[in-house]
């Protein structure tokens, strides 16, 4: 029964408080004055304590919290529960007060509440009495007490560097700030498919941030952590960007200290004039030229594929790194190499006039381009020229007579793709275009590659070289990685007629073409005309190359193949999956730099030409920038034909939703309007 002035303790607002009992409301509940003058009515189970002995009046309660808050000391706690485990008895607070103070007063006694009432640690509450817990629960709530303590110090210290960030400060993230950023990080990425974004959100709530996807991108680029031009589709990949330290310290020992060269019998070829032609940005000099001219007049070929293996073995821990990334993943912004770059552009590329390693093949062909005879070596070679593209075609266009060799290689490759184009090859002649981006993304230039003489010239010997590999191999009945492609099912000679002739036709063509595939198998390549096909000729950015350049080379010195057949196909399923994910992470970064330069230029006028109908009922076609090389998908709302060529301006453009917007720059009276959208 409780009296009139009884002093009660009760929750308010999920807080604890005095009141004093002042009058009965009603037949159960009583009405109860706090500190504050302020009335609560309560049921009695609604009473959490009460304090005994005196009377009191509200006017009383603010001094005897003060004497009973003076007594509370958390750590007097600890001394009474190893007391009461060893005597294993329970307590309730005037027990406890008793053993603390020596005094059962109703200020000790409360003081003994609320010691036992806010401990999450020493004792569990059974009734009106407290047990002592375990030794090894009290250790394991110590522990997670602690760890709680960390974790909102740890938020505290991440939101007021963030905030700082935000403001525009420079912030020093800690090891334990990285869990949160990556929270944002994933929600920037995947939206709402993140398995952390309930966390991403709380962080961007207390930040006043929009808590979806792009206020976390927004976030993160204001805290200087990414860059506006984010490459979120290689963030979304697997493609590793980076090196460890222990990767780059290995290359660097490989480096001082190589393996033994298996091949201590290399053929010397120095004398030999070398030819590299690659683009001007090119890094990774990996194959090159010469034309030997025999005694009886014969010219005789020689593809120098770059020899990698030289620095390495199979299964080491520089394999396995290549082996994991699989391909040179090329972007606007840079390479991301197979191998680390003191190895991929130093000692593993031809450098000129260095004395370098290579696997060369030694190749005369008939008089109609079909291979006569072939040899397969490794040696060494000196490379004479580096060249671009560029200055290959002006050579050959000059007819300069001091490179004999030079006009005798392109003369050899015309007839090659004449011999390839009666074996059935297929020929597709699209512009290709480069899009390079300067470091802090200013600058974007677009570069439109012709189908030089120059290009055909190298494309041809790396076919040529490719198809020597692959009947070597089938030759001797070697698991290597052949790469073969189905044939396609064309469009009709007739269908093919009624098209312009040029991209059109060859845009056709193209969407017939199926995936090339690879397997241990020899198979007709059908676009290249061959019956048998092996990449060989980029071992420093492509792994199955290197597979390729492993398995040769252990077969010519008489050794057992690194490689099973089964261990092939199993690389060949590897390195497939990996080089599809690189080659999306590929196009979709030179899409976004695409629209980044449309919509950097969008008072520029652009002549495009349509290529084919993706849906004709809606007006959806497929149309070619000329100037820039690039693909894109337009709807009109006027009839065009194909092939037909028109004017269009950007009249918006949004990089980041992948989004761009044309007009159609024409006479009034044929005004219109396109919408081109991803593709």
């Amino acid at each position: 029964m409780v009296d009139k002035g009884t002093l009660v303790e009760f929750k308010h607002q999920g807080q604890p408080r005095l009141g004093v009992v002042d009058r009965p409301e009603g037949k159960k509940n009583w009405v109860v004055v706090d500190e504050r003058g302020q009335a609560h009515t309560l049921h009695p189970r609604d009473f959490i304590y009460e304090v005994g002995g005196d009377t009191y009046k509200p006017a009383d309660i603010g001094p005897f919290v003060a004497e009973a808050e003076s007594y509370i000391d958390p750590s007097s706690l600890e001394i009474a529960w190893e007391f009461l485990s060893e005597a294993g008895e329970s307590a309730d607070p005037a027990a406890l007060a008793q053993l603390l103070f020596s005094e059962q007063s109703p200020a000790f006694c409360y003081a003994a509440h609320r010691l036992l009432a806010e401990d999450k640690v020493f004792f569990k509450q059974k009734g009106d009495r407290y047990e002592p817990r375990p030794a090894a629960q009290v250790d394991e709530l110590r522990l997670q007490i602690e760890r709680e303590t960390q974790r909102q110090q740890e938020w505290e210290s991440f939101m007021t560097k963030a905030r700082q960030g935000l403001a525009g400060e420079t912030v020093d993230w800690d090891k334990s700030d990285r869990p949160r950023l990556e929270t944002l990080e994933r929600l920037a990425l995947f939206g709402d498919e993140s398995n952390q974004r309930a966390q991403a959100v709380e962080i961007l709530n207390a930040l006043g941030m929009a808590p979806t996807a792009a206020g976390a991108f927004d976030t993160l680029v204001a805290l200087g952590l990414w860059s506006v031009h984010e490459n979120l589709a290689l963030r979304r990949s697997q493609v590793p960007s980076h090196f460890s330290e222990e990767t780059l310290t290995m290359a660097q020992q490989r480096l001082q200290s190589p393996p033994p060269d298996p091949d201590t019998q290399r053929l010397d070829l120095t004398h030999l004039k070398v030819y590299t032609v690659d683009d001007a940005s090119t890094q990774e000099i990996d194959d090159g030229l010469s034309l030997e001219t025999l005694n009886d007049g014969t010219q005789r070929l020689w593809v120098h594929i770059a020899d990698p293996t030289r620095w390495l073995l199979p299964g080491d821990d520089l394999d396995l790194e290549a082996r994991r990334r699989c391909t040179t993943v090329y972007l606007p912004t840079g390479m991301i190499p197979m191998f680390p770059m003191e190895l991929a552009t130093g000692a593993m590329s031809l450098i000129q006039g260095q004395t370098c390693f290579a696997l060369s093949f030694g190749i005369t062909l008939s008089a109609a381009g079909d291979i006569q005879d072939y040899q397969i070596h490794p040696t060494l070679i000196r490379p004479t020229y580096r060249l671009t593209y560029d200055d290959v075609d002006e050579m050959l266009e000059l007819g300069i007579t001091a490179e004999p060799e030079l006009q005798g290689l392109a003369h050899w490759a015309k007839v090659r793709g004449q011999w390839r184009l009666t074996q059935g090859a297929i020929s597709i002649n699209m512009p290709e275009s480069s899009i390079k981006v300067s470091e802090a993304g200013e600058d974007i230039v677009i570069e439109v590659f012709n189908d030089s003489m120059a290009r055909q010239m190298v494309a041809e010997m790396m076919i040529l070289a490719g198809e020597v590999a692959a009947r070597y191999g089938q030759t001797h009945d070697l698991a290597i990685p052949f790469r073969s492609q189905p044939q396609p099912e064309l469009p009709s000679d007739e269908e093919l007629i009624s098209l312009p002739t040029g991209w059109v036709r060859d845009s056709a063509i193209r969407r017939c073409m199926t995936r090339s595939e690879v397997g241990v198998t020899p198979s007709r390549h059908a676009t290249l005309g061959l019956d048998s096909y092996s990449q060989v000729t980029s071992p420093i950015r492509r792994y199955l190359d290197l597979v390729t350049h492993f398995q040769l080379k252990a077969h010519l010195r008489g050794e057992p193949l690194p490689f099973s057949s089964t261990e092939v196909t199993e690389l060949a399923i590897g390195a497939s999956s990996a080089a599809y994910e690189a080659t999306l992470v590929e196009r979709q970064t030179k899409r976004y730099w695409a629209l980044e330069y449309l919509r950097r230029h969008q008072d520029r006028v652009w002549e495009v030409m349509l290529l084919r109908w993706l849906r004709e009922d809606e007006g959806l076609g497929l149309i070619m920038i000329e100037d820039l090389g690039l693909e894109l998908a337009m709807r009109f709302n006027r009839a065009v034909a194909l092939g037909e060529q028109l004017q269009v301006r950007v009249s918006h453009a949004s990089p980041r939703q992948d989004v761009i917007r044309f007009e159609e720059v024409a006479p009034e009276s044929e005004e219109a309007t396109a919408v081109a959208t991803a593709g």
